[in-house]
């Protein structure tokens, strides 16, 4: 098998992303309003250089550039940006590591908070982390590991930032026994849209606790967080089985699931290079470097395609930043940079295998390019406690994304992909599925009440009173 196929197959299943707005310069409205009076001079920058690096994002699809570009050193310089944004009709958004996909961290013609800069470690305890929002998971997991700790739901790609996962849930492979990472979460300090410095959990300011966690940034900027932790594994024992079909795959798939056999679990849907597609389980168990699994065991009754099985022992930070291969390879060959227009979705379980299938028999392997993949894998709901984070009501939900990674930098291409994306979320709405609100397509803001269901009242209520004049991230098109 070509080293770049083994790479491909081995790599991370899932990324959790946010995301950008509009092409253009300052409009003669925003030049209304002056710079002079903006405050923290010495930390914003107007400088074409920085106001261009922060006019997009990974996804490549959408453009706006800012007139303003805040490097922030504290939670208090934020804040004074957002009383000095209060009243002028500024529009500020939060860029943590640029891994959005679709302009939702983008402020065309307003500010951009460029998180990056606030990204201390602070203290590690055996059951919590506080660290900035701005910090990546990979950092983070770096310091853990130290103490032999890890948190205890991990996004396939690391480099993402702390503040940005917490915006949209966090979704990661030990997921189904975890929730998102927003579940983990015990407490946040966080600047409103008034400009206020106010810190949150489940016991103080709840409201904002609930409206911040996967609230798509409309409440607050994250400055700091606390994390749960746990005990780190050892090792990893992986384990990529490959199937016929996707009956044979999602069969097994919820079998394993109901029974624990597995600490991680995912899944794909691969192209197969024909024209064609190739079905892969992905799971995972943890263990201590004296005591490996028995592979008979955990394997015992599948019906996947036993000779073409994977399986892998690596350390549990190997495992953890497997991804990074990955992205080496796409940016070898120029791939890492090309527009990046994915579609996340959620599957009820009672119908994911039918709803996929009927979709699967609409596209090619040129869906998603030679390197891309639909992930395609089920989760216990029982996890999942974060108010915001909407999933079907049913028991078991399956992961169904169009990683689309095009062969080329083709607008063109990737804006027919953008549209058929919309046409397909559409699809999965009316058969009672939802988003995971980071995808590559246009969302109104009726759009976003139909998708929040029974917690939008909850998150009208948290921007009234922390956002009232609407500032943070615009690129949502919330409301």
């Amino acid at each position: 098998m070509p080293s770049d196929r083994r790479m491909f197959l081995s790599a991370g299943l899932g990324v959790t992303a946010a995301l950008a707005s509009r092409a253009g310069g300052l409009t003669a409205s925003a030049q209304a309003v002056s710079l002079e009076s903006l405050p923290l001079s010495g930390n914003v920058s107007l400088d074409a250089d920085a106001r261009a690096a922060t006019a997009h994002d990974f996804g490549r699809l959408i453009h706006g550039q800012p007139r303003g570009v805040l490097k922030p050193a504290s939670g208090a310089d934020i804040a004074s940006l957002m009383r000095w944004a209060k009243g002028r009709g500024v529009k500020v958004a939060a860029r943590g590591q640029g891994h959005s996909i679709y302009g939702r961290a983008l402020s065309e013609d307003g500010i951009v908070v460029d998180m990056s800069a606030m990204s201390s470690i602070g203290d590690i305890k055996q059951d919590r982390i506080v660290v900035d929002a701005g910090a990546t998971w990979r950092d983070l997991l770096d310091a853990t590991l130290a103490r032999g700790f890890t948190p205890p739901v991990l996004t396939n790609y690391l480099a993402l930032s702390v503040g940005g996962t917490i915006a949209v849930g966090g979704i990661g492979a030990a997921s189904s026994r975890h929730g998102m990472q927003t579940d983990n979460v015990i407490a946040l300090d966080v600047v409103t849209g008034e400009g206020k410095e106010v810190s949150c959990s489940a016991a103080e300011n709840p409201d904002l606790f609930d409206g911040i966690r996967a609230g798509l940034g409309q409440c607050g900027i994250v400055t700091r967080a606390t994390l749960r932790l746990e005990r780190a594994p050892e090792r990893v024992r992986r384990f990529q089985l490959f199937y016929r079909d996707l009956p044979s795959l999602a069969t097994d798939q919820q079998r394993v699931l109901m029974e624990g056999r597995f600490d991680q679990l995912q899944g794909a849907i691969l192209p197969d290079g024909s024209g064609g597609w190739r079905y892969q389980l992905d799971g995972a168990v943890y263990h201590a470097g004296g005591s490996v699994p028995d592979d008979k065991a955990v394997l015992s009754g599948l019906s996947d395609e036993r000779g073409a099985a994977v399986v892998a022992d690596l350390t549990y930070r190997e495992d953890a930043l497997a991804f990074g291969k990955f992205e080496s390879l796409l940016r070898s060959k120029g791939q890492w940079f090309n527009p990046q227009p994915w579609l996340l979705t959620f599957l009820r379980g009672s119908n994911a295998e039918r709803v996929a299938g009927d979709i699967l028999a609409g596209l090619t392997g040129d869906a998603v390019g030679p390197f891309g993949r639909i992930t395609f894998y089920p989760l216990l709901t029982r996890a999942f406690h974060t108010p915001l984070v909407r999933l079907p009501a049913e028991d078991i939900v399956f992961v169904f994304n169009l990683i689309r990674i095009p062969a080329s930098n083709d607008a063109a291409a990737a804006e027919r992909m953008v549209a058929e994306n919309r046409t397909l979320y559409d699809r999965i709405r009316a058969v009672g599925g939802v988003q995971y609100p980071v995808g590559a397509f246009a969302m109104s803001p009726d759009d976003w009440t139909a998708h929040f269901g029974s917690g939008w009242p909850q998150l009208r209520e948290a921007k009234r009173r922390y956002d009232p004049e609407h500032l943070l991230a615009p690129g949502y098109n919330v409301f």
